[in-house]
This record gives structure tokens, C-alpha cells and sequence, in this order.
């Protein structure tokens, strides 16, 4: 991908003086009192306005926080506790500025963070009216939120339109760098790993992947699905009989390909879903119609294991058992340690995919976790995100 870097930008002296915009992630959760729960977000975004503040940059940040309603300010709609944190991490105070859109007044070397942005009307819908007076406030446009990547809004596609530069953050250009690398140009054999509950919410990306990917595993109820598929017995496990039909499809496109979907040989099967129910691992084609299948079974895993040994390339999308349960954790654990153990290039997303990751340690072993989300899953689905676009036109110009 073709896009101009800020990093770059930076060590070329061209930031010195420059009005720098960065629309950043700082969507953080927060109790009922107003106090952030979690700032991870808040942390990775410090990379990108250290690197425009020690550029000599005159610095304005913005984010969306929640989901305000355009035009109306309600106080838990507010960045100033985001402002409180940054001024903390960054060791300096952090103006808040509201009303910003007809002006700011920054002085290089300096930073402000313009308030929650979805609260200016037409943000949503990508106003042009708006995105020119974003464009206006500043000399260089900085995207640096993945999580918004595939939304074409004001903040994030329209400035980008019309701001006299536009280019990648050290967050987004990593991301990037990461799915043209996995998804682009992968060493082979590209194996991904798709799980979740439901077939009908990966149906997209399944088919998707089908037609570029060597192995194409599937975890959870997606599993179940295509166990029906393969004509095995599910008992009373999560599925949707309904998309057998698709699940075949996606088989059959694998195959003409000589590429294959590993249905599971042996599960782990419960009568009730609990954490204390006893587990009982099972023969795939000896599932009882009471049995509840929650795992894959250790043959499955350590089958899928060599293979991720093998891969040259492993996108990974959910875990494959419901791995919050300790009895019904051992195939998500495996799975996660072959990644972790396999000398391929890895990328990982998914809410579930991040759990399953911090709850066995392996952040340093996978070459990247995505901290898209819904970002995410569209690149898997082969859909080119309107982030990535817009930059790749304003980089040629």
C-alpha cells in the first residue's frame, strides 16, 4: 500500500511550525462516575503526538467518545477526563477546547484536544461543509484511528479529502503495513483461523477467505455448522442449520482450490453450558443428542497445531471453545501456543481473539494484534476501507 507516513514527514523536517490535526482513538471505557477503566487506547496514541510534538508541531487532537447525539453536548459526552489523562502521561497540561471548528489557537510545540467530534453535526454522514472546516484548521492531517478506519466520516475521510496533506499515524500505518503483509503479499501457506458463534455473522469473511487462503479453520458454532455440513452429529450444540447449505459451498471452493477446511475429528462435549459441568471428550462422529459440543478435542488441536507450525502466514479471529470456561480452554490454549510457538507471520483481531491472547501471555509472540475490531473484520471480508482509500489517493497525488 502506497500512503504517505507522518514518521516520514517528521525525520524530513516538514512538520516544524505545521499545523498537524490527528484524529486519534481515545474512545476509552469509562464507570459511572466519569473515571476511565481502561486507557490502553489513550496509551498507544501518545507514539503519534509525542512524534508531532518533538517535530515542532503546533498540535491538535480529537477523538469520538461514545455515542453522543450530534449538536447536543451532554456532559458524559466530554473529552475532559481523556484531556486529564493525556496531561498525566504526557507530563504537561492538556487544554480542552470546545466550539473549534471556526478556529484554534495552538502555538508550535504545543498541543490542545479539541472536543468529542461526533457531537458536530454531520460528522456521521461525512457533511462536506464540515470536513473543509476541519481541512481548514491545520497544514498536515494525521489518521491515526484504526477503530474508525472502516467509517467514512468528517473526521476521519472528508479532512482527508481536503487537508493540504493527508497521512497515516505510526498506529494506523502499522496496521497497514500488517494486513498487506498478511492478506496482500503472505508467504505461504496462509492459514486463518475463524471463529465465533454464529456462521451468519463470518458468512462474508469465510467466503472471502475461501478464495485466497490455504487452510481456512473454523472454532465455536461456526464449527458446529460446518460438522453438520460434513454430516457429523452436533447433538444440541449451537449451529444454524439453515446455512449448512453456504458451509458446504465453502468446503467445496476450498477443495477445487486443493485447499481444505479442517472439520474437528474429536470435541469436547458437556450435557449442560457451565463452568463446573464435567467435560467428556468424544469421538466427532459419537456426539450424543444431549451433548453440548464447547471444545475441539486434543487430536483436532494438536492437528491444527502442526499445521500452524507449517503456515507462513496465520490471521486469527476468535477462539475456537468457549475458552472462558477452564474444562473447555484447552483447544483455544493450544491453538494460541502454536501461534505463539510457529515461526510465521501472525495478525490477530477480534475482542475475543485480544482475551485469549492476555489470558496466556502471548502478546510478544504474535507479529501483530489489531486493535480493530469491526475494522478488522472488514479487511477480512476483502472490503477496502475508505481510510486506506482516501489515503492512498491523496498519496498519489
Amino acid at each position: 500500500m502506497n500512503f504517505i507516513r507522518f514518521s516520514d514527514l517528521c525525520a524530513q523536517g516538514r512538520v516544524q511550525g505545521q499545523r498537524v490535526f490527528i484524529r486519534a482513538d481515545l474512545n476509552v471505557p469509562q464507570d459511572d462516575a466519569g473515571q476511565i477503566t481502561e486507557d490502553t487506547r489513550i496509551r498507544a496514541s501518545l507514539a503519534c503526538i509525542r512524534l508531532a510534538l518533538d517535530a515542532g508541531a503546533a498540535v491538535m487532537v480529537t477523538s469520538h467518545l461514545g455515542r453522543p447525539t450530534e449538536g447536543q453536548f451532554k456532559p458524559e459526552d466530554s473529552l475532559a477526563p481523556v484531556a486529564a489523562r493525556l496531561g498525566e502521561l504526557l507530563g504537561r497540561p492538556v487544554p480542552l477546547v470546545s466550539h473549534w471548528l471556526n478556529g484554534v489557537e495552538v502555538q508550535p510545540g504545543q498541543m490542545v484536544l479539541l472536543e468529542n467530534c461526533r457531537l458536530n453535526p454531520g460528522e456521521k454522514k461525512n457533511n462536506t461543509e464540515l470536513a473543509q472546516k476541519m481541512a481548514r484548521l491545520c497544514d498536515i492531517f494525521v489518521h491515526d484511528a484504526f477503530g474508525t478506519a472502516h467509517r467514512a466520516e468528517a473526521s476521519t475521510y472528508g479532512i482527508a479529502q481536503f487537508a493540504k496533506v493527508a497521512c497515516a499515524g505510526p498506529l494506523l500505518a502499522a496496521e497497514m503495513d500488517a494486513i498487506a503483509q498478511a492478506l496482500a503479499a503472505p508467504k505461504r501457506p496462509l492459514v486463518a483461523i475463524v471463529a465465533g458463534s454464529k456462521v451468519s455473522t463470518k458468512l462474508s469473511i469465510l467466503e472471502a477467505l475461501a478464495k485466497n487462503v490455504d487452510q481456512l479453520i473454523v472454532g465455536g458454532g461456526i464449527a458446529n455448522t460446518f460438522m453438520l455440513a460434513a454430516g457429523l452429529p452436533i447433538g444440541k450444540s449451537l449451529a444454524e442449520a439453515d446455512l449448512v447449505g453456504q458451509a458446504q459451498a465453502v468446503i467445496a471452493a476450498m477443495k477445487a482450490r486443493g485447499a481444505e477446511v479442517p472439520i474437528p475429528t474429536d470435541v469436547v462435549v458437556a450435557k449442560r453450558f457451565a463452568a463446573d459441568a464435567p467435560a467428556t471428550i468424544k469421538k466427532a462422529s459419537e456426539v450424543e443428542s444431549d451433548d453440548l459440543i464447547l471444545d475441539i478435542g486434543p487430536e483436532t488441536t494438536a492437528r491444527l497445531a502442526a499445521q500452524l507450525m507449517a503456515a507462513g502466514t496465520i490471521v486469527w479471529n476468535g477462539p475456537v471453545g468457549v475458552f472462558e470456561f477452564d474444562a473447555f480452554a484447552q483447544g483455544t490454549e493450544g491453538i494460541a501456543r502454536a501461534i505463539a510457538a510457529s515461526p510465521a507471520f501472525s495478525i490477530a483481531g477480534g475482542g475475543d481473539t485480544l482475551a485469549a491472547i492476555a489470558k496466556y501471555g502471548i502478546e510478544k509472540q504474535v507479529g501483530y494484534i489489531s486493535t480493530g475490531g469491526g475494522a478488522f473484520l472488514e479487511v477480512l471480508e476483502g472490503k477496502t476501507l475508505p481510510a486506506f482509500e482516501i489515503l492512498q489517493k491523496r498519496a498519489a497525488g
